[in-house]
């Protein structure tokens, strides 16, 4: 299996090179977590993710405000629910299973171990910062994945992408998806309760803004059909309203 399909892994450093210039993030140091998180892996569940999300449609849920009055979770039919770390938290409230998680580890740590016993494959971003909380939290994990923001090794992969938003976008992407719906990505300047993070807001926002960019660019690329239910505009994903679920084709 190709581990980038709208992205090459070259162009995809050229991306982090940048990102790291701008948050000062070390390439050993993302390495040296992505090889703690290798270590800890029992096993990849990457083919059972493809045989997932391969032709079906995905709708991932963000972080954003507008998912805290989120409740039409019955309008998505035989859909794969992709939750974005602290989004796991709200659809666990609705009584909601998430099918994946994509997390580095920030969200409602109670929550993330929940969604993994109810069967929830873990997609797990190794990063410099989160390596304490990994060694905590990934052996709780029954199904699990890892991903870098470096170069890919063994079972650790690198899909692109950059926050657990657009990251879970790319993943989506690569591994197939039909169709893919955002709901609550709202990249805008409001931070959403269920979006938990030590980041300081502004730090946050020039993430989103940098996770906007990202999505626009695999826009361009991509072999899925892609929708936006989130409060924000992003260039090349059709905004639609819920009403629309069912007529979409």
């Amino acid at each position: 299996m190709r581990l980038f399909v709208v992205m090459e892994l070259s162009e995809w450093l050229r991306w982090y090179d940048m990102i790291r210039s701008e948050f000062g993030y070390s390439i050993v140091d993302d390495h040296n977590a992505a090889q703690v998180l290798s270590s800890m892996l029992k096993r990849s569940e990457i083919e059972t993710l493809r045989r997932m999300i391969k032709n079906k449609d995905v709708v991932i849920f963000g972080s954003g405000p507008s998912l805290e009055s989120f409740k039409d979770y019955h309008k998505f039919k035989d859909s794969i629910f992709i939750a974005c770390d602290g989004a796991c938290e709200a659809l666990l409230a609705n009584n909601i299973k998430p099918d994946v998680v994509v997390t580095d580890l920030d969200g409602d740590y109670e929550s993330l171990i929940k969604a993994s016993r109810l069967g929830a494959i873990m997609v797990v971003h190794a990063h410099s910062d989160n390596v304490k909380i990994m060694l905590n939290l990934v052996p709780k994990f029954d199904k699990c994945i890892a991903t870098t923001q470096v170069k890919p090794f063994d079972s650790v992969y690198n899909f692109g992408g950059f926050t657990d938003g657009d990251r879970a976008v790319f993943l989506a992407d690569a591994l197939g998806a039909s169709k893919i719906i955002l709901v609550a990505m709202d990249l805008g300047d409001e931070i959403g309760i269920y979006s938990r993070s030590s980041v300081k807001k502004e730090v946050k926002i020039k993430k989103m803004k940098i996770a906007k960019r990202l999505l626009e660019y695999l826009a361009e690329r991509s072999n899925s059909k892609l929708y936006n239910l989130s409060n924000s505009n992003i260039r090349g994903f059709e905004n639609i309203s819920i009403d629309d679920i069912t007529t979409i084709k």
